[in-house]
């Protein structure tokens, strides 16, 4: 991975299994797209509700030449954020498909919106 990672926790705790989850991430994007300039990664814990469940929300920022790829995944309705590798997932898989459109854009297979 050459990819330079920044990993930001607000409200809860640094956590080393989160931190290797980004990376192993990461490096998949970086298969997927090998420009990548530079990932920040933000997780973070909006609202503490005792009764519904801490649920997580996810911020992937993405620096690409030409271009900055910005992914949020907020606290969804039908409670799937509950657990923060579950919204790690979603936020990752949602950049991966917009780094795919995106090289298949610079590839010429899509015609990109003028």
């Amino acid at each position: 991975m050459h990819t330079p990672v920044e990993i930001t926790f607000r409200a809860m705790d640094a956590s080393p299994a989160m931190e290797t989850a980004v990376r192993k991430w990461v490096e998949r994007l970086e298969q997927a797209y090998d420009r990548i300039e530079r990932c920040a990664v933000v997780v973070e814990q909006p609202h503490r509700h005792h009764r519904q469940g801490n649920q997580f929300a996810v911020h992937v920022y993405l620096t690409i030449p030409d271009r900055t790829i910005a992914i949020t995944r907020d606290p969804s309705a039908d409670q799937t954020h509950e657990n923060a590798f579950v919204a790690l997932d979603d936020a990752f898989r949602a950049a991966r498909r917009q780094l795919q459109d995106h090289a298949q854009i610079v590839r010429g297979e899509i015609k990109a919106h003028a």
